[in-house]
């Protein structure tokens, strides 16, 4: 009798959980790269599952959570510049009743840092939405920290 309830429960357990998966169809990466001795390029990309879309950073109000980077202070760099990214796709959405931005497969955001030592770590974190053409997560919130040598 033990043994049976136990094997319930625990294919009850699975069936739960396969349930309740997550959707993440964006998954990121980072790299950093020295450009001279004083300067490096941070790289941010985000590889998107085929179907859905990820927002660009210059979405206009009313619209959907634009892509959003922020950078934790540290006494090892600084910014220079603001956080570019590559030419999106732009088009009317009727679920937002306006034109968005919006990239597909992939995007590499970039930003730029003056280093103030031989080497440091640049942390922060990027706020994002997904949407495919039947449903927008929520926005979710990612932490990054990259090493730059």
């Amino acid at each position: 009798m033990k043994k049976t309830l136990l094997t319930l429960a625990t294919v009850l357990l699975i069936s739960i959980n396969s349930f309740g998966q997550i959707m993440k169809p964006v998954t990121w990466s980072y790299a950093a790269k020295r450009i001279n001795a004083s300067e490096a390029i941070i790289y941010m990309k985000a590889t998107i599952d085929k179907g859905w879309h990820l927002y660009s950073q210059f979405v206009k109000e009313g619209g959907p959570v634009k892509t959003t980077f922020t950078f934790n202070p540290a006494p090892g760099y600084s910014l220079i510049g603001k956080t570019t990214e590559p030419k999106p796709v732009t088009r009317h959405e009727p679920t937002f009743k306006m034109d968005v931005s919006f990239f597909e497969q992939s995007a590499i955001f970039q930003q730029k840092i003056k280093l103030k030592g031989k080497s440091t770590t640049v942390k922060g974190k990027v706020e994002f939405m997904v949407c495919n053409d039947t449903q927008c997560l929520p926005p979710d919130e990612v932490e990054f920290n990259v090493p730059v040598k």
